[in-house]
């Protein structure tokens, strides 16, 4: 793939690999601290009262924004270092991505103006409810296109705009409002009290049967979309090494429904959290090396040695002060949303 003679030829070997690993992070990392949030805004309709969802929108009020973070820096990272990817992907997925970024601006629009109105209070509402819900399904249809792949000619994409929408990605549309309504849900449980928190369990062990029925859906349905991904699962020895993956997830799951029936409080939640890195692990086994499915590699559609390390220069200064706000956000907004406080309004406790 590489000259000999190359002197970088181990720097454009490794970079790619180790770009891949970092834009991988601030996805999932994105998919963890955003996908709870989303989930919160998917519960929110069927919140009995005024008080449940006061307690429900402040709860994340503090930190959704900087949650957003992590979505710049995975579709930063992916333009600046995989140009080619970048050119492929976005014109085969202008459509959900940008109905994704419309159902977020009115998702966003409804923390600000919710709090302050009182007589269209149940437009922004509506706002937060459907802006999380769709830019959820939305990011649902866009990971079922990445792995069915998309028609390309080289550096160009020579689908059709609609190529997207597919049973498939509509499945996985579904299948992600199920796992976020999971976060959501798991989140509510570990950050509110008294029939809020009770309502949030039995929510979130129905969600919980959701996620699972979708995650086997999907995982038996991806063998027939033509990738030999099954080979890469089932043929010896890699079976014997991969086993553990949907072993583990099984266990995760069977603890997180013991956890919610058993009443503990943090659990639940960072289980539901192992159980989409699981899940996330296994979709990197089944599309590693591919970035742009089914055959452009991380290197096929890797900028320059020296673009990538100029790039990696920034990542590195930025990507630890993220997680260290992001760290910092969350421990000063530690603890339960009160049930309410004096003077009115709803604080922690």
């Amino acid at each position: 793939m590489f000259g000999f003679g190359n002197e970088y030829e181990g720097l454009a070997f490794w970079l790619p690999l180790i770009w891949a690993g970092l834009i991988a992070v601030a996805v999932a990392m994105y998919v963890i601290v955003d996908g709870f949030d989303l989930g919160v805004g998917i519960l929110f309709k069927a919140a009995r009262s005024e008080n449940w969802r006061d307690r429900m929108m402040f709860s994340v009020a503090p930190i959704w924004d900087g949650n957003e973070t992590w979505l710049i820096l995975g579709g930063g990272g992916l333009f600046a270092v995989f140009h080619v990817a970048y050119a492929v992907l976005m014109p085969a997925l202008y459509v959900p991505i940008i109905l994704m970024l419309i159902a977020l601006i009115f998702r966003g629009v409804a923390f600000e103006f919710r709090f302050k109105s009182e007589r269209s209070k149940f437009l922004w509402d509506n706002a937060f409810f459907f802006g999380s819900l769709l830019a959820t399904f939305f990011q649902g249809m866009v990971l079922g296109a990445f792995v069915q792949g998309f028609a390309n000619d080289g550096r160009q994409f020579t689908g059709g705009t609609f190529d997207f929408l597919t049973p498939f990605s509509v499945v996985t549309g579904i299948s992600l409002i199920c796992g976020y309504g999971l976060l959501g849900s798991t989140w509510c449980v570990m950050k509110t009290t008294g029939e809020l928190e009770i309502w949030a369990r039995r929510i979130a062990v129905r969600f919980l049967i959701a996620t699972i029925i979708a995650m086997g859906v999907v995982s038996l349905w991806v063998p027939f979309l033509g990738r030999q991904i099954e080979t890469r699962w089932f043929s010896w020895p890699n079976i014997a090494f991969l086993a553990p993956i949907p072993l583990i997830t099984a266990y995760a799951a069977y603890r997180l429904f013991r956890d919610l029936e058993e009443g503990r409080h943090y659990r639940p939640f960072f289980l539901a959290i192992t159980l989409f890195l699981l899940g996330y692990l296994g979709l990197g086994v089944s599309l590693f090396p591919y970035n742009v499915p089914p055959n452009l590699t991380i290197w096929d559609t890797a900028n320059t040695v020296h673009s990538q390390l100029f790039a990696l220069v920034g990542f590195a200064i930025v990507l630890p002060i993220t997680f260290a706000y992001t760290a910092y956000a969350y421990y000063v907004f530690r603890g339960k949303v009160a049930e309410e406080i004096q003077g009115g309004g709803y604080g922690y406790h």
